[in-house]
């Protein structure tokens, strides 16, 4: 064990109803960074798109019909009791949102702020999920490539004051823990707590293939579990979960350690905190042992990773 301990918190959010106001929103998260100031927490992670419903399931044909989803400042009018209780309570906070920039970009967002008020990190989605344009095979829209740009900052790691100590952190957004590649930018990195929010239909409504129900909750805890053990992180990952708008997302906010295990999960649809003290030195061991980089990796032979997009056949065998 070390000295270096951090008492850490999903705050899930139930659902968040198309007909609610940002207040609604806000007003939740301000009970859960009480409560969480209660516990101990000195680190609170909020989900992905945290001030509204989830709306790229719906198809505008003007984009512009969409405007009042997005947040032109940070803080803002709305956001600023979030900013306020950060400060009464000496707590830091990750809060996904929708973000348009001054000069007209529009991003899934998600951006880590220190208890002074100030934000220290902030991360663009960027494997965005779904399509473009309405289609008429699914049974829900999925428009983030629609309604975002991919995002332009990579994944940036940071080190940066947490309680008591100090932490090499991380973001990524929904989607994004699918993807090994963006937990290994961070691993190499030395990222020792990655934060992301998610908004995950219970289930896959692109109606050309098919998952199992039950599934949909192993993919998303198995991308977490295997991010976190093989890059020696810890994660801690935070849903919308209920039914918003008609519609199921299935929650299951996790915190995960650095060997992969599950230390807490949510067992609710609703708002609920989940917390555990999570000891940083525990990522020592995988990156000096198992997963050594400098003394394992071979990046020569990793070229097609970023060196193509989509996948091709091998070659053939032919006898003789």
């Amino acid at each position: 064990m070390s000295d270096r301990k951090l008492v850490i918190a999903a705050a899930q959010l139930g659902p968040i109803q198309k007909a609610e106001g940002r207040d609604v929103a806000v007003g939740r998260m301000l009970r859960l960074m009480e409560k969480a100031h209660q516990r101990g927490v000195q680190v609170v992670v909020f989900p992905e798109l945290a001030l509204t419903t989830f709306f790229p399931r719906w198809y505008e044909e003007d984009i512009a019909n969409a405007a009042h989803w997005y947040e032109t400042s940070m803080p803002s009018n709305a956001t600023a009791p979030l900013f306020e209780a950060a400060k009464k309570y000496g707590i830091g906070f990750h809060l996904g949102y929708a973000e348009k920039t001054p000069d007209g970009h529009h991003f899934n967002t998600a951006i880590y702020v220190h208890p002074s008020g100030e934000t220290v990190l902030k991360y663009r989605k960027v494997h965005l999920p779904g399509h473009r344009d309405f289609d008429p095979i699914r049974k829900v829209q999925h428009l983030e490539k629609r309604y975002f740009e991919v995002g332009d900052l990579g994944f940036p790691v940071i080190r940066a004051p947490l309680g008591d100590t100090e932490a090499n952190i991380g973001m990524m957004i929904c989607n994004d823990r699918r993807w090994p590649e963006a937990w290994r930018v961070m691993g190499l990195q030395q990222v020792e707590l990655v934060m992301l929010g998610y908004n995950t239909p219970s289930l896959n409504m692109d109606n050309r293939g098919f998952e199992a129900h039950h599934l949909r909750v192993e993919h998303s805890h198995l991308s977490i579990r295997a991010g976190s053990y093989q890059n020696a992180c810890f994660a801690v990952a935070t849903a919308k979960a209920g039914t918003e708008d008609g519609h199921e997302l299935f929650g299951h906010s996790i915190i995960v350690n650095p060997q992969g295990e599950i230390m807490a999960q949510a067992t609710s649809w609703q708002d609920e905190l989940i917390t555990v003290e999570a000891d940083l030195g525990m990522c020592a061991l995988g990156r000096s042992t198992i997963f050594n980089f400098a003394a394992h990796r071979r990046p020569e032979a990793y070229g097609s990773i970023t060196g193509q997009i989509g996948s091709t056949p091998p070659p053939a065998w032919r006898p003789g």
